[in-house]
């Protein structure tokens, strides 16, 4: 028997774990860590519906912590298998995971020194060892080429754009296509190739994470550019919390861009994040998987201070003058962007500027939507700065663009699921697909089964 269920990602846009199971063999597709409210974050620590031993293989489309952050926890639980993913997305995740095993060792430390948490002894959920042993598990595939997976299914990896390696996966099992899409990137990228059409599948599982929402076709550098300005001129710090793979290596290279155009001459850019300064150096090794001329991005990374230590993160926290401060994460959930925003958000001179989707119950989420504090390490910090926001830097493909990735399948597909979107996006993007296409389109509930 064929079936699909979703044990992530499925009326959220986080979590991301798909699993694809025949007969007695398991695949799962992506393996993500939940984020944002207090209810989906607590779904990290309890055990899938799932045996994780029981699991033959899991297959990667990105980096990003929701998509791989709970893949150390897996193999903690019992999971022996193989992780399929492209080369790049093997070299993102290595950053990613120890970064996020790293900082939920140091957090739990800290909330166990300062008494903030009602945890007793606050826990990882996994540790930086567990991230190392994961690495192992990692199985290098080419693009476009068939590669076996267990139980006589085969895997092709197309681009997906989003960020660096990232792919849509093909699965052929059981003399059924799946075409699960990953998250899809911009057409128009600045960085990134477009996204690469499915000639084909029987089921297609879609992310639709703007799936209710058209960017807006203004030019993002010029509201990047006036945001930046307006916030110098008063003297203030523009922060920009920003996905340290993906959005950051953009934002550089958009800033460059303005400063080639002759503005911004007299705002520095710092750069604090040890992971986004590692994935600024794959770009060079993975030159084939993103379309900057290299001669262009080392002139907007020379642009560029990177901040490596953590007395250089503290002074910059201290100094005053005019800047642009880019740091991660990108939903302000963690990392050493909390700690400039401590430092800057009581000042009206100030900007905290978004430049990605936030998740509901995120702390970029609550800002955007007019929250005046907000808690950061156990203390209250009032929020006077100016709360900004670009969606259209946004590295996910918006409605239309998902209906066009959609669009490039030379058949109707048996069936669409839409995942990885909060209930208003998946929804309203199931309807489109009804309407436009006439495909049959469902928004899978988690944990429930699927026959095909």
């Amino acid at each position: 028997m064929l079936s699909l269920t979703s044990l992530g990602a499925a009326g959220t846009v986080t979590g991301s774990k798909h699993l694809l199971t025949h007969g007695d063999t398991r695949i799962l597709i992506d393996c993500g860590l939940f984020q944002g409210l207090k209810n989906l974050r607590e779904l990290n620590w309890q055990r899938l519906p799932v045996e994780p031993r029981d699991i033959d293989a899991v297959v990667l489309t990105h980096a990003h912590l929701d998509h791989c952050g709970y893949l150390p926890r897996l193999l903690l639980d019992g999971f022996s298998g193989p992780i399929f993913a492209t080369a790049a997305t093997r070299d993102v995740a290595e950053l990613i995971l120890l970064d996020s095993a790293w900082l939920q060792e140091k957090d739990a430390e800290f909330a166990n020194r300062k008494g903030f948490s009602k945890h007793k002894p606050a826990l990882p959920l996994y540790r930086v060892a567990d991230a190392e042993r994961t690495l192992a598990a990692f199985r290098p595939v080419p693009w476009h080429r068939p590669v076996a997976l267990p139980g006589g299914a085969t895997l092709r990896f197309r681009r997906a754009g989003h960020i660096l390696g990232a792919a849509s996966a093909q699965i052929d099992v059981a003399g059924r296509t799946f075409a699960f899409s990953g998250d899809l990137g911009r057409y128009d990228d600045p960085v990134m190739h477009p996204p690469e059409a499915v000639p084909e599948a029987d089921y297609v599982v879609v992310e639709s994470t703007y799936g209710n929402r058209r960017h807006d076709r203004a030019d993002p550098v010029e509201a990047l550019g006036e945001t930046i300005e307006r916030t110098a001129l008063r003297g203030g710090t523009v922060v920009i919390p920003a996905f340290a793979v993906g959005r950051a290596q953009t934002l550089i290279h958009e800033l460059w861009r303005l400063r080639e155009a002759g503005r911004l001459r007299n705002v520095p850019t710092y750069l604090d994040s040890p992971m986004a300064t590692s994935a600024t150096e794959l770009l060079h090794r993975h030159a084939a998987d993103h379309k900057l001329d290299p001669a262009d991005y080392e002139a907007a990374c020379a642009a560029v201070t990177y901040v490596r230590d953590v007395e250089a993160s503290k002074a910059l926290s201290a100094n005053r003058y005019p800047k642009i401060v880019i740091s991660a994460s990108g939903m302000a959930t963690g990392g050493r962007v909390l700690h400039h925003i401590a430092a800057f958000a009581p000042d009206h001179r100030n900007t905290l500027l978004f430049s990605g989707f936030q998740a509901a119950g995120t702390r970029g989420r609550k800002l955007l939507d007019g929250a005046r504090e907000t808690k950061i390490y156990g203390q209250w910090v009032s929020v006077n700065a100016e709360v900004a926001e670009i969606p259209s830097l946004s590295a996910h493909a918006d409605s239309d663009e998902l209906m066009r990735w959609l669009s490039g399948f030379r058949r109707p597909p048996q069936r669409v699921f839409v995942v990885h979107g909060e209930p208003e996006a998946s929804e309203a993007l199931r309807e489109r697909i009804q309407r436009e296409l006439d495909w049959p389109a469902t928004v899978p509930l988690q944990n429930r089964n699927y026959p095909l």
